[in-house]
């Protein structure tokens, strides 16, 4: 069974996705920016902050699923410049701890104006 997962407390998507899909004991959480989900704005220049704020809403997101940040088990990481990876490092460990999901991390060109970073999120929260 498919099923989308939509909530208040994401980025409300402009195009047409779904915030998230749960399929089975998965939850596939669309790529997210740092944008701030009351001003739709990117919160800082900072890569830093653009990943906590991603996360606040992945979270948010996730609690609409009934699970949690702590049932990522992939994340997938673009970068509009490899050079920031050091900065995301930092702010990812502050949110993370062992054993840490599963990463790739690609360089890409372009996501939304200013935004440096996106980040797609796999959960896994098995179906009683």
């Amino acid at each position: 069974m498919i099923e989308e997962i939509q909530t208040i407390n994401g980025v409300t998507p402009s195009a047409p996705i779904s915030q998230a899909i749960r399929a089975g004991d998965f939850i596939f959480v669309s790529g997210q920016t740092g944008r701030d989900p009351q001003t739709r704005t990117i919160v800082s220049d900072d890569v830093g902050e653009q990943t906590k704020q991603i996360f606040k809403n992945v979270s948010g997101v996730l609690a609409a699923a009934g699970c949690t940040i702590d049932d990522i088990v992939r994340n997938t990481v673009f970068f509009t410049n490899m050079d920031d990876k050091s900065t995301f490092d930092k702010a990812y460990s502050e949110i993370f701890s062992p054993p840490y999901p599963a990463r790739s991390a690609v360089g890409i060109k372009e996501i939304a104006p200013g935004a440096k970073i996106e980040i797609e999120v796999t959960a896994f929260t098995p179906q009683n």
